[in-house]
């Protein structure tokens, strides 16, 4: 056997040193980024009531019970189970075992009484939630795993309490100044939810973590971003070019220009939002306190009644929305069939400027002869109209609006402005129409409860959560008999009895209800849960369950399963053996050549 071939099999016979694989480098988090224009007005559970945080805090937060994303119907979450006492006014609620909040301390029943008896106190902290407390005699945790709550009447919400609960280790010292802490001052902020707040500037970004010892399951997304922008177009802009994941809320011209894409999914979902114009009847507080400058002609039910026929709701959703999206009538969407209602023909305030002008005449406000109207004391029958110029539709309605209200001689004064004036203009009363759009969750008794004289501001322009501070003790009293009602079918009627009255009384005025037009890249999502079912939506107000079952696009190459180091040690091992032939053949040559020339 020649040298060299001695030398190779002495050298495969000697075990090799392991050399270890450089260590990879971290994986970087997959990130989940969402376009939204929507304003936050407190991060602070207690005190928000836009939509885009509250949506956000059932990523933050546990409530007691959830809705099935297939139909709605109320399934347990942080209340594994409950019960209640033959008269209905004693609800208890066990607390899932083994929940935890993000700082590893364990979620308690005392953490629940603590949220709601909070709420129950203090003004400040019921500003968002306090409609579901209000009567509740006692709230008490009689163990680390029970709740009890006490009422004084029925009250058929007891399992869509929709109130995120919150750790009272961390907010008990936060109480002296709950009307002003807005929750974004440290992070992460302590949650027991399927994500993390971890970090947030207001008007630029909302970065949420996965918490992954979430009792149902960890996300599969590691980060969640919300990133802001300044108008729609150029958020889709960025979806185009890979900068964001998801938009939602796309226009019409957008959706449809997106259908060709290759690198997005489109979902056109059936909305849970209504879009609609309110009618300030002359703010007042719940101690009957009168501020604002509402136009005085709106108190009466015949101006009203002219206004809602002067518009062509049909005409909206074709002209504003490309067609996505059906004509108002109830004050709930269709999506939620058992419960919404719609007007029958006698009943329903059509399209017809002949009928519209004809209900001012009779009311008193004459045409003079340029066409438009004077009021009862000779002055111009103009309103106001104020929107917000985040919301695309506002400004599109009120120009086809101020041509319909023209023709009825009625002057549109149109104000669409930027999200903190008009909320300031909202509290203080001072306009006279005013486009707003809801979202709704399966059980109505938030929205239905914006309408009760109790929604109105306790003192002038101090914040509130309705519309448009009506009082009507007809509709209260339908409220109330459905928050009291337990048969499901008999409460079905009332709340179809109260949307009616809202209707005649046309203080809101619910033009349509627009489909959500929605993109995400298929780079970064291969899939997402709709809710309610095929015909839903990904955002929303309940859109708990989309970003939880957001399923990552598998990467393209393979992941090390472990076994990634036997090819580079034995690569390393080849390397060193051919290296070692190498290097004694050559110091063999140079020998070789030595000896001949010595």
């Amino acid at each position: 056997m020649g040298i060299v071939r001695r030398l190779v099999v002495c050298l495969l016979l000697v075990p090799f040193a392991a050399v270890p694989a450089r260590a990879a480098e971290p994986a970087p988090p997959r990130t989940l980024t969402v376009g939204t224009l929507s304003a936050v007005d407190s991060m602070s559970p207690f005190l928000a009531i836009r939509a885009l945080p509250t949506a956000v805090f059932r990523h933050m937060y546990d409530f007691l019970t959830n809705y099935d994303p297939k139909d709605g119907k109320v399934i347990p979450a942080l209340a594994e189970s409950w019960s209640a006492s033959d008269d209905k006014l004693t609800w208890t609620y066990r607390i899932r075992s083994g929940a935890t909040w993000s700082d590893g301390r364990p979620v308690t029943a005392k953490d629940a009484a603590w949220t709601f008896n909070l709420i129950k106190s203090n003004k400040d902290a019921g500003k968002g939630s306090g409609s579901y407390v209000k009567n509740f005699r006692t709230v008490t945790a009689t163990d680390d795993r029970t709740l009890v709550i006490v009422l004084n009447r029925p009250q058929s919400t007891m399992l869509a309490l929709d109130v995120p609960i919150v750790p009272e280790h961390v907010w008990a010292a936060r109480v002296p100044e709950i009307g002003k802490f807005n929750n974004d001052t440290r992070f992460p902020v302590v949650g027991n939810g399927p994500f993390v707040l971890t970090d947030y500037r207001k008007s630029e970004y909302i970065e949420l973590t996965a918490n992954k010892d979430y009792w149902r399951g960890a996300p599969k997304f590691d980060k969640v971003v919300y990133r802001y922008f300044k108008d729609i177009d150029a958020e889709v802009e960025a979806l185009k070019k890979g900068e964001i994941d998801f938009v939602s809320e796309l226009t019409p011209a957008q959706y449809e220009s997106l259908r060709g894409n290759a690198d997005l999914t489109l979902n056109k979902g059936q909305g849970k939002r209504f879009y609609a114009l309110a009618v300030n009847p002359g703010p007042t507080t719940t101690g009957g306190q009168a501020f604002g400058d509402a136009n005085p002609a709106l108190k009466d039910r015949k101006v009203r009644h002219a206004l809602a026929r002067a518009i062509d709701t049909k005409a909206l959703v074709d002209k504003t929305l490309g067609g996505h999206g059906t004509p108002g009538g109830g004050y709930l969407p269709p999506i939620w069939t058992i419960n919404h209602w719609e007007p029958d023909d006698a009943t329903r305030l059509s399209f017809d400027l002949a009928a519209a002008n004809r209900l001012l005449d009779g009311a008193g406000y004459a045409k003079g002869g340029n066409g438009m109207r004077t009021t009862p004391d000779g002055k111009p029958f103009s309103l106001r109209i104020l929107g917000v110029t985040s919301r695309a539709p506002d400004t599109q309605n009120s120009t086809f609006m101020k041509e319909w209200f023209k023709q009825i001689g009625v002057e549109l004064v149109p104000s669409i402005v930027e999200s903190g004036t008009q909320s300031a203009t909202l509290q203080a009363g001072n306009y006279d129409l005013a486009f707003t759009s809801w979202s709704t969750n399966p059980d109505p008794d938030y929205v239905l409860a914006l309408h009760t004289c109790g929604a109105r501001p306790a003192t002038p322009g101090s914040s509130y959560p309705g519309d448009n501070f009506v009082c009507v003790a007809a509709y209260d009293e339908l409220y109330q008999k459905q928050l009291a009602e337990y048969d499901a079918n008999a409460r079905t009627t009332l709340i179809k009895q109260a949307q009616r009255q809202l209707y005649t009384d046309a203080y809101i005025n619910v033009l349509y209800y627009p489909n959500v037009l929605e993109a995400f890249r298929k780079e970064t999502v291969s899939s997402m849960q709709r809710m309610p079912g095929d015909n839903g939506t990904y955002m929303g107000q309940d859109g708990y369950w989309a970003w939880w079952s957001a399923m990552p696009t598998a990467a393209t190459g393979s992941d090390d399963d472990g076994g990634g180091a036997t090819v580079p040690l034995v690569v390393g091992a080849a390397v060193l053996l051919g290296a070692a032939v190498v290097g004694f053949l050559v110091v063999r040559r140079r020998r070789s050549t030595a000896d001949e020339r010595e």
